[in-house]
């Protein structure tokens, strides 16, 4: 059976990017960063920060090129890129990053945490350390930094959401991703895998009929035009990473290696201060455009939710995690999902 010409074209791409990756000079690097988010986000102005200490700091060896609004692929086109060994480098969450390490996928199921200090703590850990370490050995995808906090999830929709029953029969728009599935059908919802991009379009168009997200993602795609409430289920806390191709980032000298990855944290630093400052704001901002901000009953959620982990099978790395930030941090352990 003849194959179609788009994915001939996009095969034929990836070739191309995989081979320019690899004869292009070390010393007129070139990195494409992608985003799906636009560029009133928090997360942006942590690209900027990152794309300037890195141009700075290899005295223009190194280029960074920006790109919003997935201008050069979704999320996992991007992914595929970096595999191949194209330089690129996208912002993405754990629950992608899982089709290729099944563990770091955890990091996006429900409740894990209760703060940006916890995730922090976790993605020092040496548990975090051999995950990165395995997607970089075994899937060609460099961590650069995993400490870009983009806030809490929280439900959008039409009506208002107090409890898990109120979810039924809503299809809700989530990440296609394992984890993010799970998570929103024990919620009580239908789980509706779309781009970001074309969540506005869906929810105006009843394609779904409802989102989650977190307020800067919310604000930043003026979600609040197509939807009337924002339920603050808080059931995920968003945490990212910037990553790239390994291929790529093995090809630059020692020092360029550091460099990179150490503005790859202090900017995920800078961008999770901005969103942190900037939370009352927005929904400020959100209720002010007519959007009604719903508080949930968390604790019926949080038990709608606790079989994610058992059909993940994350049983135990749950228990891993909540032992680590019990010796660290002092905090008491929560009782096994």
């Amino acid at each position: 059976m003849k194959q179609p010409l788009w994915k001939t074209c996009r095969l034929f791409a990836r070739v191309v990017l995989a081979f320019l990756a690899c004869y292009m000079p070390a010393q007129a690097s070139t990195l494409n960063v992608v985003t799906a988010l636009s560029q009133s986000d928090p997360m942006y102005q942590g690209l900027l920060r990152f794309k300037q200490a890195v141009e700075q700091g290899s005295d223009n060896q190194i280029k960074v090129r920006l790109f919003v609004g997935s201008q050069l692929g979704n999320d996992n086109d991007i992914l595929e890129q970096a595999m191949a060994g194209a330089p690129v480098a996208v912002l993405v969450d754990a629950g992608r990053l899982s089709f290729y390490q099944p563990e770091i996928g955890v990091l996006s199921a429900p409740y894990l945490i209760d703060n940006v200090e916890q995730l922090n703590v976790l993605v020092q850990s040496p548990m975090f350390e051999q995950w990165a370490n395995a997607l970089a050995t075994q899937s060609g995808i460099k961590v650069l930094g995993f400490n870009w906090w983009q806030g809490e999830r929280h439900v959008l929709t039409n009506k208002p959401v107090f409890t898990p029953d109120d979810l039924d029969g809503v299809r809700l728009r989530t990440i296609g991703a394992p984890v993010w599935i799970s998570t929103i059908r024990a919620m009580g919802a239908t789980p509706t895998p779309l781009s970001w991009a074309e969540v506005y379009s869906g929810l105006q168009q009843r394609v779904i009929d409802g989102a989650e997200a977190q307020h800067a993602g919310t604000y930043g795609a003026r979600l609040y035009e197509v939807i009337g409430y924002v339920n603050k289920t808080r059931h995920i806390h968003l945490i990212s990473g910037l990553v790239a191709s390994n291929h790529w980032f093995s090809r630059l000298s020692k020092a360029h290696q550091a460099l990179v990855q150490k503005s790859a944290l202090e900017a995920g630093e800078f961008a999770t201060s901005l969103v942190q400052a900037r939370q009352s704001e927005i929904e400020q901002a959100l209720a002010a455009a007519g959007v009604e901000i719903v508080e949930p009953d968390i604790d019926a959620f949080k038990h709608a939710t606790q079989q994610v982990y058992t059909e993940l099978g994350y049983e135990n790395v749950y228990q891993r995690i909540q032992q680590y930030l019990a010796e660290q941090m002092g905090v008491d352990i929560k009782e096994s999902h």
